[in-house]
């Protein structure tokens, strides 16, 4: 018997889901590539999309079913920053942790900032040098979207070494893919952001990792599924389908170091992250620093416990606006409901 007999036969058999080019895309891809969207009853065709603000309007607008998303966005998209509201859910997490802050070597070599098991040590290296050079120039550092553990990471990492986000350093935003090419030509003086970009920038010599989201925050869901709510009410069988094949992908990379080498050449594909992973030999999944985490039990069902740090943080941004984090909109977005009632638990 085919696993789609089992279930609900899915309303779509054909959708799209968007992606960015980061390693934690890679249930997207193992669930395509092995077939395991297929098992379920779905031809899934996914997208790539360079901005996280594109992925987005895509997803609003309905030219997108759903995409890996930044695990505040869906919130974020609810709550109406950046754009008009939008109801969205995250029905299933793709990843924890991931993320890596890099300076450029210059930077580096000039404030003896380095990788450590303290995250502070780095940060107060930094913060010491720029107390002796202050000046017209402050350090340009980017990350990859307002609404973004990345940007959360960094923010709280320079306070780590008594700098002010908003006033020593200067950030701005940049796609994930564009950040290695930026630090090479100067454009920046460092960034945050998820796997391959950190390991590629060390690998060409352009920067040097000097702390990562898992020491940081630990554990935190990083990347996740976004859907409307709107999405999931019309087809929920079909959302269910597309959580029980990444589940399957999950279970699959975590079989054998074979899988994972599979997965390395899949991701490597041109549709996918192409040359930006030759420099890796295999899939560097949990090790340190970066501690990437696609499998394990209870890695991939939402917890909105576990979006404890990221709500404080919108929080923040939401009172500066004279506004507070809307808590029922939080726990609809994070709800293990639909993860739940598709794997039957």
């Amino acid at each position: 018997m085919n696993p789609q007999d089992m279930h609900t036969t899915p309303e779509l058999n054909h959708l799209t889901l968007g992606f960015v080019p980061l390693l934690d895309a890679a249930l997207l891809v193992i669930a395509r590539e092995q077939g395991f969207f297929s098992e379920q009853g779905v031809e899934v065709s996914l997208s790539r999309e360079n901005a996280w603000s594109t992925l987005r309007d895509k997803v609003a607008a309905g030219l997108l079913d759903g995409a890996q998303m930044l695990s505040p966005m869906p919130l974020a998209m609810s709550l109406g920053l950046e754009r008009a509201p939008c109801d969205a859910l995250a029905p299933i997490t793709l990843s924890r942790n991931g993320n890596a802050i890099v300076l450029s070597e210059p930077l580096c070599q000039q404030s003896g900032a380095a990788m450590g098991s303290d995250p502070a040590d780095s940060a107060r290296a930094v913060g010491a040098w720029l107390g002796k050079h202050s000046g017209p120039h402050r350090p340009r550092l980017a990350m990859v979207y307002p609404f973004s553990c990345q940007h959360y990471l960094l923010r709280e990492w320079l306070s780590l070494g008594g700098i002010d986000p908003d006033r020593d350093v200067e950030l701005i935003v940049l796609p994930p893919p564009r950040m290695v090419a930026a630090l090479s030509e100067g454009q920046i003086d460092g960034f945050c952001a998820g796997e391959p970009w950190g390991s590629l920038a060390a690998h060409q010599g352009v920067g040097q990792l000097v702390a990562s989201g898992a020491q940081l925050w630990p554990d935190h869901p990083e990347k996740v599924l976004g859907v409307t709510r709107s999405w999931a009410h019309h087809y929920p069988a079909t959302l269910a389908a597309l959580i029980r094949a990444l589940v399957a992908a999950s279970d699959w990379l975590a079989d054998s170091p074979e899988n994972r080498h599979q997965a390395l050449e899949w991701l490597a594909l041109p549709p996918y992250l192409d040359r930006s992973v030759s420099h890796l030999d295999t899939l560097p999944l949990d090790v340190t620093p970066i501690h990437q985490r696609l499998f394990g039990p209870g890695i991939l069902r939402p917890d909105v416990d576990a979006m404890g740090r990221i709500a404080e943080q919108l929080d923040r941004s939401l009172r500066h606006l004279d506004r507070a984090l809307d808590i029922p909109t939080l726990h609809e977005c994070y709800a293990p409901v639909h993860f739940d009632a598709a794997m039957h638990q």
